[in-house]
């Protein structure tokens, strides 16, 4: 019997949205289980949509539309914030982890309701089970949220419809309607908190490393749109183009983002990284050790290009081959996590700052390397690299570092959560530095018992199980502020749920796995 993987994949996901459930069981919860269902039944109408080519955009072929697992990762991650903040007392916090939870259901409604109002003949019983789930959760919302944080959640939804407009028209083909909703809905949230605290800088307080994020995102996302659409215009692989590229990138840069940066940290930011960065040896260590595995990544790349042009037939780079990257970045984080994590926050939002950069320069084939950079990666991109932009890399750097952007320092007691909660910030790196980069070498070498409907190996999603249980003992021996009491089955549960979902899902998993393993952790 043939099993559809969408099905196991939403199971996957139910048994999250139950686990966060049990853990918190609140009004807002139960709305989970309300938009679950709705998502679950809205889901199909999108993959017609996509079969049938009527779904307005271009979106990734060759996947589901992947609504189910991305419109409950905003909910249940608000919950599961909401549940930690409430333990510490942190009442801001609490309020705030409540609006991201309606915010990612306000949003997945948003979505659903584009594709209900797109399908024809009209979907009347998804119709009704939308409107039922939409109504609960509109109650919700009144009965929890004060009218300034209605007002906030309304600002985030106006933001991603223009937001997805622009998006989804300049990038065709780059994502799927779940990605889209993950991707966008994400940077909606950040750029409107950066607009709100640069409107209340009276107001603003905290530790300075948290504002390097919101102001890199905004920034790269208003250089991109700017060229995107001047570049519709005017010839971009010009030396007057790429002069003017550069002049506007540094204009942005000196002239809006650092005095912008200034107001938040109140000192220049050249001035206040020199003095963080030369804190102690310790960081200089690092930086050091980070700066040859850079090298290291290059050579790899270099390598594998004179290959292909030595006459070799191979064409593109294997999947062991890739993978080399992801060893490369479990090397750079895990010391990191270790000795200095702020360090590694500072470090990880600026090598997400050059890497959208360089992909900028090379989507525009700016010169001088933007041609070069296009030979180059074009060995690595594998089947989810089919539109314009080459993501795999940044999705790479994000999935690992969401778990550092994302921890709740506020509610953390000394830094330090109890339990399972003690592995939050290496979520990223056992997800995908390890579960994903084992599961897919194991698999594709020595797998021969497919899951059904799926491409994917059991023995690939076993070994992926074992080797992050290895991992997270080896963390017990070298990270001493680890102490998971008696929380052993939760954390196998945990990761052999992730597991499931990384042998079914058809979305990016870089991204997807780590935040649902950082929702099980923080529970």
């Amino acid at each position: 019997m043939q099993i559809n993987p969408v099905f196991v994949e939403s199971a996957v996901v139910l048994a999250v949205v139950l686990c966060v459930h049990m853990a918190v069981w609140n009004q807002h919860s139960w709305c989970s289980i309300a938009l679950f269902i709705q998502s679950f039944y809205v889901q199909h109408k999108w993959d017609r949509l996509l079969r049938s080519g009527g779904a307005v955009f271009q979106f990734r072929p060759a996947a589901n539309s992947g609504i189910v697992p991305a419109s409950m990762v905003m909910p249940l991650l608000g919950l599961a914030l909401r549940e930690k903040c409430l333990a510490s007392g942190n009442v801001f916090f609490e309020r705030f982890s409540m609006v991201v939870t309606i915010t990612g259901m306000m949003l997945a409604l948003f979505l659903s309701l584009i594709a209900l109002g797109i399908t024809r003949p009209v979907p009347t019983n998804t119709c009704v089970i939308a409107g039922m789930a939409a109504s609960a959760i509109l109650y919700t919302t009144k009965q929890t949220l004060t009218v300034s944080e209605v007002i906030e959640v309304l600002e985030v939804l106006l933001i991603f419809v223009y937001l997805s407009l622009i998006v989804l028209y300049l990038l065709p083909r780059c994502f799927t309607p779940g990605e889209a909703l993950l991707i966008v809905g994400g940077i909606s949230f950040i750029v409107n908190q950066l607009i709100k605290r640069s409107l209340n800088l009276a107001e603003v307080k905290g530790d300075p490393v948290n504002y390097f994020l919101p102001v890199i995102v905004v920034g790269s996302l208003l250089l991109g749109v700017f060229f995107a659409l001047l570049f519709c215009f005017m010839e971009s692989e010009t030396w007057v183009s790429s002069l003017f590229f550069h002049m506007m990138t540094a204009v942005l840069g000196l002239g809006i983002l650092m005095p912008w940066l200034s107001l938040f940290i109140g000192r220049h930011p050249f001035m206040w990284l020199l003095d963080f960065v030369m804190l102690n040896d310790r960081r200089l260590c690092l930086l050091g050790y980070w700066v040859f595995l850079v090298v290291v990544a290059l050579c790899v790349v270099l390598h594998q290009n004179y290959q292909r042009q030595s006459g070799s037939k191979k064409h593109q780079a294997s999947t062991i081959v890739r993978k080399y990257f992801h060893l490369i970045v479990v090397a750079t984080y895990v010391p990191g996590l270790i000795y200095d994590r702020q360090l590694l926050h500072v470090a990880s939002v600026g090598c997400l700052a050059v890497f959208l950069f360089l992909e900028y320069v090379r989507y525009f084939r700016i010169r001088p390397v933007g041609q070069l950079l296009r030979q180059l990666l074009t060995l690595f991109l594998d089947e989810r690299d089919c539109g314009p932009l080459i993501l795999t890399h940044v999705y790479l750097l994000v999935g690992m570092s969401l778990p550092i952007w994302l921890f709740p320092g506020p509610c953390a007691p000394k830094g330090i959560l109890p339990g399972a909660g003690g592995l939050v910030p290496y979520a990223g790196v056992l997800a995908v530095g390890v579960g994903d980069t084992v599961a897919s070498v194991f698999g594709s070498t020595m797998g021969e018992i497919r899951w059904p409907g799926t491409k994917k190996t059991m023995e690939g999603t076993a070994t992926s199980v074992f080797a992050q249980i290895i991992a997270v003992a080896m963390f017990l021996i070298f990270d001493g502020n680890i102490n998971l009491n008696s929380t052993y089955s939760w954390i196998v549960g945990s990761i052999t749920l992730v597991a499931m979902l990384e042998a079914y899902t058809s979305q990016i998993d870089n991204l997807l796995l780590p935040l649902y393993l950082f929702i099980l952790l923080l529970l």
